[in-house]
């Protein structure tokens, strides 16, 4: 039976506070590197941004940061099972607050590709800390469902956040201080990731460790995590199936919605834009994906408490997205610039919808003891490191695909792999174990 719904505490506000914060600048520090490596890669390079290199190192470049966050994410699982969600959750944000930062100062290619990957280490640490962490401090289902679906809806502002805040900087500014001898918006971008890092300065100390794992940690009865029990019996199925999904859901993303940025300047309306225009213009199509996603992080939170069966509630996400991939990107994203808005605002909401499904599924088919491992597991080796390889393989697929542009033939690339990515989620999803129960298994 479901616990009694009791009105949230000021604890409970401070921690779901801090977990939107949280989830918000994943996203903007995350999506930071669509918006500004292609810049950053062509100055520390001393190359045009249509030199075919820093096509190349913006393909490697998403790949190198999420392999590293992969492998360190995955530690930092196991780090969450064993020293506790509120400790590793804050080590993660200060890590990603900073990081930024540092890079926005890089001097050469290499710097900016270490301070990229280490954001992309807090990143991947902080989501499966903060999930297990939001979890845990609701007892009821659907009270629990609706508010780890709800604050992951936060995420998507920080899409929207990062695109207005790269406009603006784009836009205005020449007005700011110079940085490295320059008025780079790229730099200033980046500089803009320090944010999270204040108020969880000033709120941390009123924060509590989860009271399911410190009960257990505290009674002795917390068990040892271990990756190896991932794939013992109980858990097997579970473990290779979201493992192969969310690897799927991932290259969706990294391998096709993230190339648009890319995809853009060549369309007719904008190939003769200026280059402020042209910038301007991409960051206009990345607001209407951030909308695209916003509304479908909304719908999943929505459908979550309303969908009984786990896998129909995704199949609302994966069937229009398969339908939608190859038309929007061999017609739409090649040939017209107001059809590319919208049919990147529909493809937003059923891949970016996605993510946050996982967050909502994850918690109730692992014990509090393998909870962070399990999670990590499946975001970090089957998203972080296999999905994300995706985007090498669109950068490198363009090399073979027809067309008479750079950018109509990363459009057919990003078709393959996105149709591909859906595909293989879709057929993973038939064996997707439902939940036994409502309860967090313990």
């Amino acid at each position: 039976m479901n616990s009694t719904v009791r009105p949230f505490s000021i604890t409970q506000w401070l921690i779901i506070t801090v977990a939107a914060i949280g989830f918000l600048f994943d996203t903007y520090e995350l999506l930071m590197t669509p918006l500004v490596a292609p810049a950053a890669i062509a100055e520390l390079l001393h190359v045009p941004q249509n030199n075919p290199l820093v096509t190349a190192w913006v393909g490697k470049l998403l790949w190198i940061t999420a392999l590293s966050g992969g492998v360190f994410g995955l530690l930092g699982g196991w780090l969450t099972d064993k020293l506790g969600r509120k400790t590793v959750m804050a080590a993660a944000i200060f890590i990603y607050s900073f990081s930024p930062a540092a890079a926005a100062f890089s001097r050469s290619l290499e710097m900016f590709v270490f301070f990229r990957c280490t954001t992309f280490v807090g990143v991947c640490v902080e989501f499966v800390a903060a999930v297990a962490w939001l979890s845990e401090l609701f007892p009821n289902a659907k009270q629990r469902e609706a508010i780890v679906g709800y604050t992951q809806v936060t995420g998507s502002f920080g899409g929207l956040m990062v695109t207005g805040a790269y406009y603006l900087l784009v836009t205005y500014g020449h007005h700011l201080p110079m940085v490295r001898g320059g008025h780079e918006a790229w730099r200033y971008t980046l500089m803009s990731g320090i944010v999270p890092a204040i108020p969880l300065i000033l709120i941390r100390p009123f924060l509590p460790e989860s009271p399911t794992w410190k009960l257990q940690k505290e009674a002795g009865t917390l068990r040892r995590p271990s990756f190896g029990e991932l794939f013992d019996v109980r858990f097997r199925t579970t473990t290779i199936v979201t493992t192969v999904m969310m690897a799927a859901a991932y290259a969706a993303a990294f391998g096709a919605i993230q190339q648009t940025p890319r995809i853009v300047p060549g369309l007719p309306e904008v190939r003769t834009l200026p280059r402020a225009a042209v910038e301007q213009t991409v960051s206009a199509v990345q607001f209407y994906q951030e909308i695209g996603g916003l509304a479908g992080r909304f719908l999943l939170a929505y459908l979550a408490v309303r969908i009984v069966s786990r896998r129909r509630l995704l199949h609302v996400f994966q069937l229009p997205g398969l339908l939608m991939a190859p038309l929007l990107f061999t017609v739409v994203a090649t040939s017209s610039l107001p059809m590319l808005k919208w049919g990147i605002f529909l493809w937003g909401i059923t891949t970016i919808g996605q993510f946050s499904f996982w967050g909502n599924y994850l918690p109730r088919v692992y014990p509090t003891y393998l909870r962070g491992t399990g999670e990590s597991f499946a975001a970090n080796v089957g998203g972080r490191m296999i999905g994300t390889c995706a985007a090498l393989v669109t950068t490198q697929l363009v090399n073979v695909m027809p067309g008479g542009t750079p950018s109509i033939k990363l459009a057919y690339a990003a078709a393959i792999v996105g149709t591909s990515a859906y595909v293989l989620g879709l057929a993973a999803s038939i064996w997707l174990p439902e939940p036994s129960r409502e309860e967090l298994p313990e």
